[in-house]
């Protein structure tokens, strides 16, 4: 038997489709694009810096910040979601520090991070009110739009 999530399990005919938040969307994007940076970063500092660093500590940090930037896309909906994604912001930029390369890297997904949560955060808004709108005419016209032609 096939197991049914949560939502699948809630649904009823006729429910409203939940619509999905572009905000969201938008940040999970940069941050699955950061961490397959990471994992390549980490890479190119292995390659780099071998004799500098011992190669455990180099891939267990590139992969554990890889990991965590999977796992904020996870944590987004959450109140605190959105503040962890700002200090991932800062821990690639700080990355720096073993490959300079990294700091232009980190401030351009920083900056990729704030475009895509403010326009997430506007056609979020833009949504909602085109929404409200639909609803109201509905509300004014039950018959809908066939019913007022001649």
């Amino acid at each position: 038997m096939a197991r049914l999530t949560k939502a699948q399990r809630e649904w009823r005919p006729g429910m409203p489709k939940k619509r999905r938040s572009t905000k969201v969307m938008f940040a999970s994007t940069v941050l699955l694009l950061e961490a397959f940076v990471a994992i390549f970063a980490t890479l190119a500092v292995f390659g780099l810096r071998r004799n500098d660093f011992p190669p455990v500590l180099i891939f267990g940090i590139g992969l554990l910040l890889a990991a965590a930037l999977v796992f904020n896309c996870a944590v987004l909906t959450k109140p605190w979601g959105i503040a962890m994604g700002w200090i991932m912001q800062v821990l690639l930029i700080l990355t720096g520090i073993l490959e300079p390369t990294m700091f232009g890297v980190g401030i351009l997904f920083a900056l990729s991070w704030w475009y895509g949560l403010r326009t997430g955060i506007r056609i979020d808004r833009e949504s909602r009110e085109r929404e409200r709108e639909q609803a109201q005419w509905e509300a004014a016209h039950p018959d809908g739009p066939a019913a007022e032609s001649p």
